[in-house]
């Protein structure tokens, strides 16, 4: 390591510049830990039936039944076809754009025609009112896999799908959400108050009404558009709790367990860049890239350049950008731990000047000096000869290194590390090791003392 080298680095521990956003001092996350019981008390056959949220789980559980044996009797004309499709996605933006970017997260504002669009289609979803639906997910982002979360992801993929809706857990132990704004929206409100009867019509007797009116499929309406459109959309925005939390990679932070993956975003409707959204939950975007799958966030910014929607939030791309950043820097300082750098600076002897020209005269040793650190050549194979080393046996030999006679490359400059055994007394490069032993040593002194620490 050269003087130059060592300076960067004595900066970097002494100010470095991220101190301010360093997350070592967090709380470890619940994440692949052991989670406290469901319930305040043990599950037993007599009490296990108060446990279960029985409305949900009969939706849940006939549904897909009830899809596959009327679809096995059923015709499935190429229009329904069309309109099975057309309206699984419209119900899908109805919660990726409407409850989840839109009434959760405020990620932009909209007109209200644009909001009784929304609200239309997320209740063709049948996934729960959006005040409802806001309030868990509001929790979910506060209380990442915790056991506030109301589908933490460590408590197993099943779990955070749908197994959470299935139960009926203490009001108690959901962490809370602010839903203020929710509660003072007439539309929302609305919707709360009369959920079953936007459900009920906007799930079943919408998609058969549109077939039946259009094309007199009635049948096939309901079937394919309303029951097998149904089960499809509630696995696929499901998967955003779930198959979110268990596939990809974390570019952005790894603390906690939502991952980017192109496979969820394709099953959601964009919803599959999942670490990105946890960071920034606020932005209207969940892929930030021009080729990643985001059918939610184009239709936002389609509907903008209509005037439907407005004030889409985005994050700073600097801001961004500093995440990507601490990752490459874990990512890299992981791959350093298993190279071989040498010894450290401060586990190597210090040598005046005078003995270590005194050693090499005495003992016939091979060394040399670079950048006030001593290295021993003896077994190094000079590429350029043989000459070279000789000359500078028992001599500073940094200006030469350095350009005097050749600008080394950085490989000889790390293969040198493994070769380095002491550091020259009142060197730069002494110096600043000494100074970093110095502020580590404070630093440890104002962590232990509890006065400095509450300041």
């Amino acid at each position: 390591m050269s003087a130059t080298e060592t300076q960067v680095v004595y900066e970097k521990q002494k100010f470095p510049p991220y101190a301010y956003t360093k997350t070592e001092n967090r709380q470890p996350p619940m994440v692949n830990t052991d989670l406290p019981p469901l319930f305040d008390e043990p599950t037993t056959l007599k009490n296990f039936t108060k446990h279960v949220n029985w409305f949900q789980t009969i939706l849940l559980t006939s549904t897909p039944l009830l899809a596959i044996y009327y679809a096995s009797k059923t015709h499935l004309q190429t229009k329904t076809l069309y309109w099975t499709v057309l309206y699984y996605f419209a119900t899908a933006l109805g919660i990726t754009a409407g409850y989840h970017r839109y009434w959760a997260h405020r990620s932009y504002e909209c007109t209200k025609l644009t909001q009784i669009f929304l609200c239309l289609a997320g209740s063709g979803a049948f996934e729960g009112s959006i005040q409802w639906w806001s309030r868990g997910h509001r929790a979910h982002h506060r209380w990442t896999d915790s056991d506030k979360d109301p589908y933490a992801a460590p408590r197993g993929f099943f779990f955070s799908h749908m197994g959470w809706m299935l139960i009926n857990r203490p009001k108690s132990r959901i962490g809370y959400a602010d839903t203020a704004d929710l509660r003072s929206d007439p539309l929302v409100q609305f919707q709360h108050r009369y959920y079953l009867y936007f459900a009920t019509f906007m799930t079943f007797i919408f998609p058969a009404l549109v077939a039946g009116f259009g094309w007199g499929d009635f049948k096939g309406g309901f079937v394919f558009a309303g029951l097998c459109r149904l089960v499809f959309v509630h696995h696929a925005t499901f998967c955003v709790n779930s198959l979110a939390h268990y596939i990809g990679d974390t570019p952005y932070d790894d603390f906690h367990t939502p991952k980017n993956s192109w496979i969820t975003a394709i099953v959601t409707c964009g919803e599959g860049y999942h670490n990105f959204h946890h960071e920034f939950p606020q932005d209207y975007r969940n892929a930030i890239l021009w080729n990643q799958y985001d059918p939610t966030k184009w239709f936002i910014k389609a509907l903008s350049y209509l005037g439907m929607t407005y004030d889409l939030i985005t994050f700073p791309a600097n801001e961004i950008q500093k995440g990507e950043v601490q990752m490459l820097e874990k990512q890299v300082d992981e791959i350093k731990r298993k190279l071989k750098f040498g010894k450290s600076l401060n586990d190597l002897p210090v040598y005046t000047l005078q003995k270590f020209q005194e050693i090499v005269a005495n003992e016939n040793k091979k060394w040399i000096v670079l950048d006030g650190m001593i290295y021993d050549v003896e077994k190094f194979n000079h590429p350029g000869g043989t000459k070279y080393l000789e000359f500078g046996i028992g001599r500073d030999m940094t200006k030469s290194f350095n350009g005097g006679v050749y600008n080394h490359s950085n490989a000889a400059r790390n293969l040198l590390s493994s070769m380095r055994i002491g550091v020259i007394q009142g060197s730069e490069v002494h110096l600043m090791g000494t100074a970093v032993s110095q502020q580590a040593k404070a630093n440890e002194y104002d962590a232990s003392f509890e006065p400095i620490k509450k300041r």
